[in-house]
């Protein structure tokens, strides 16, 4: 049975590269029914891109959104650093699909400002061929990673993040993700938002940030590559869901809906644009 959420956010899938979790995110996206779904940057990775690598299930969850635009769902894409190629296209509409660059989204008599985050990252904004360049030695890192843990599954261990492990343990990776807190957090504050919300580091959060000049709650949706959540709104409360927590309550099979989109058309309308 499908859950009723008000609002569901996700960021930072990476369509198109190997490091996507995109069977997973498939599995959680057919469990919900939400009123608002917001797509936080990052969702198809354009710097990556490759026509000879968009695998089935990759082109199953690009169908899936599609599908919720046309059924009951309103649905904000929000631009990001990987799939930039769309920011040429802000503000185009289709239905309830709405192409943008941030998002203010009202809750009651309190205001959200959502947008990816990048715009707070130097070396994406001054050198970009570094960032690819590290884009593309991420996602070599995220493939590895995979191999190492689909062998400690067969061995019966607990599996293992490499990126997590850099993060957790080099302080400048740690100091890059609190400024990165405090700072939209602080702009937030001065522009007399309640929340903000991001994705772009890939560390799923909800925090309150105090500040000199007031305070705000502080999210981030994660990502589908090594974390596998996203942010949930429903009933006036925010939670993370992590699907490594609830998969066991999870749907498997694909819902007869996607089956009317043509895929070789979809895939065809993707390529041009990227």
């Amino acid at each position: 049975m499908k859950r009723d959420v008000e609002i569901v956010i996700i960021s930072d899938v990476h369509l198109g590269t190997y490091g996507c979790k995109a069977k997973e995110l498939l599995r959680y996206l057919n469990s919900i029914r939400p009123k608002t779904l917001i797509l936080n940057g990052d969702i198809i990775d354009i710097w990556q891109f490759k026509k000879s690598y968009f695998p089935k299930s990759h082109l199953k969850v690009v169908k899936k959104l599609i599908s919720f635009a046309t059924k009951e769902s309103e649905v904000f894409y929000i631009t990001g650093n990987h799939d930039e190629a769309f920011r040429n296209f802000t503000d185009f509409e289709l239905g309830k699909l709405k192409l943008c660059n941030k998002h203010v989204l009202k809750l009651g008599d309190k205001k959200a400002w959502i947008f990816h985050g990048d715009v707070f990252d130097a070396s994406v904004q001054h050198s970009k061929w570094i960032a690819k360049l590290g884009g593309k030695g991420y996602d070599l890192l995220i493939a590895i990673n995979n191999l190492v843990n689909w062998f400690l599954e067969k061995i019966g261990r607990e599996k293992y993040s490499f990126s997590k492990k850099i993060k957790n343990n080099v302080k400048k990776a740690v100091k890059y993700i609190a400024d990165f807190e405090l700072t939209a957090s602080e702009l937030a504050i001065e522009n007399d938002f309640d929340y903000v919300i991001c994705g772009h580091i890939h560390q799923p959060q909800i925090r309150e940030v105090v500040g000199k000049k007031g305070k705000c709650m502080y999210l981030n949706s994660g990502d589908w590559v090594e974390n596998l959540s996203a942010l949930e709104y429903h009933n006036g409360d925010w939670k993370l869901f992590v699907y490594e927590e609830e998969k066991h309550t999870l749907m498997d099979e694909e819902p007869e809906e996607m089956k009317e989109i043509d895929s070789a058309e979809l895939m065809k309308i993707v390529t041009q644009i990227v």
